[in-house]
């Protein structure tokens, strides 16, 4: 058993968004606060201006400092003491600044340890704040090893980006041999630590249409995909492809694997979007912090409305809650394991018990 309940952070978003309406309406219903310990990341002028706005009646707690949250409640950490402008449904430079405000208040209260994983509402880049997202600037903050990698997650289907946010112009560029080894090898490493998928197996999607037509229309899944799948194979990762992204979310393909790899954006998210609707998770994987968000926008249009919903962002809070606790499992299990005393022989026929079927390679 735990010895305490998950502490869960959890950052307002732009506060003329829908952030507070979503983290309120989550935790209406008092058996959320039986799951974690959530602590907003906020300002208790502006959560009880918009709860009173939208008459939602979720009691929240002020507290000094994150090591005070109480358990069985819903903490809200104040990140400023000034009063700030609140014009719902309109964006403005004043109220991403509030946002980034309480995301940089969380990274540095989880530098001290202070609580395990963090959920963050929306923040949007737009004409009155440029802002080049949330995953980007946690990385850029976090004194972390390795690049995040960007993952978007629903019930049965996981898509990491082998390239984010760029131009189609650039993606092609970016496509090379070492990046695709490098990405396979952090959305397995992730499914099995974080999704405790303990063999996962991995498509990879081909940068071209009909998967470059043997070469007619690109050369890359020659040239680049199919020889860095050759050596991720070789690594014992089971990775496939490359197939044509229509044909392989067409024809439901994504159903025989635990992970899928996307060449870039588009490619990923607009099959995901059309499967998944609205309540696909964001998860910027391969870092030490476990951070999810909801997969949609600040929705200015719904700000103010009570209209918005508060199902991705449970979605987001359980699915950092189970990361959290499968990692805690994994590392144990592989803290201190067992040295080999023979030489595994390498039979290739094994292969192929994990290979796709002849229907699913047509």
């Amino acid at each position: 058993m735990e010895e305490r309940k998950i502490r869960v952070a959890l950052t307002h978003g732009d506060t003329n968004g829908v952030g507070y309406e979503l983290i309120f309406k989550t935790f209406e219903n008092p058996a959320m606060l039986e799951l974690c310990t959530p602590i907003i990341y906020g300002s208790p002028k502006v959560a009880a201006y918009h709860r009173n706005a939208l008459g939602i009646q979720t009691n929240f707690t002020i507290i000094g400092r994150a090591e005070d949250a109480h358990e069985g409640r819903l903490n809200l950490l104040p990140v400023f003491d000034e009063e700030i402008k609140v014009e719902m449904g309109k964006p403005s430079e004043e109220s991403g600044n509030a946002a980034l405000r309480a995301l940089d208040r969380a990274l540095e209260d989880y530098g001290k340890g202070l609580f395990d994983v963090l959920v963050t509402a929306p923040v949007d880049n737009n004409e009155a704040f440029h802002f080049s997202g949330q995953s980007r600037y946690i990385e850029d903050h976090l004194d972390a090893m390795n690049k995040g990698l960007s993952l978007i997650v629903t019930e049965g289907l996981r898509i990491a980006l082998a390239t984010r946010n760029l131009p189609l112009k650039q993606v092609a560029e970016s496509v090379t041999k070492e990046n695709i080894i490098s990405k396979t090898e952090a959305l397995h490493l992730s499914l099995r630590r974080d999704f405790r998928i303990s063999n996962p197996r991995i498509a990879v999607l081909a940068l071209n249409p009909k998967a470059g037509d043997k070469g007619l229309l690109g050369t890359e899944e020659q040239d680049i995909l199919q020889p860095a799948i050759e050596q991720l194979t070789e690594k014992s990762i089971q990775a496939f492809g490359p197939y044509a992204a229509d044909d392989f979310f067409g024809k439901g393909l994504f159903n025989a694997f635990d992970g899928v790899l996307a060449m870039y954006y588009d490619q990923g998210l607009a099959p995901f979007r059309s499967i998944a609707g609205n309540e696909g998770v964001n998860y910027t994987a391969g870092l030490p912090l476990v951070r999810t968000a909801p997969m949609h926008t600040a929705q200015f249009d719904r700000a103010g409305k009570n209209t918005a919903d508060d199902t991705p962002m449970r979605k987001a809070l359980y699915a950092a809650i189970d990361i959290c606790r499968n990692r805690k499992d994994y590392d144990e299990a592989y803290a201190n394991p067992l040295k080999k005393l023979y030489k595994e022989r390498r039979d290739d026929s094994d292969k192929a018990r994990f290979n796709v079927n002849k229907k699913t390679e047509e």
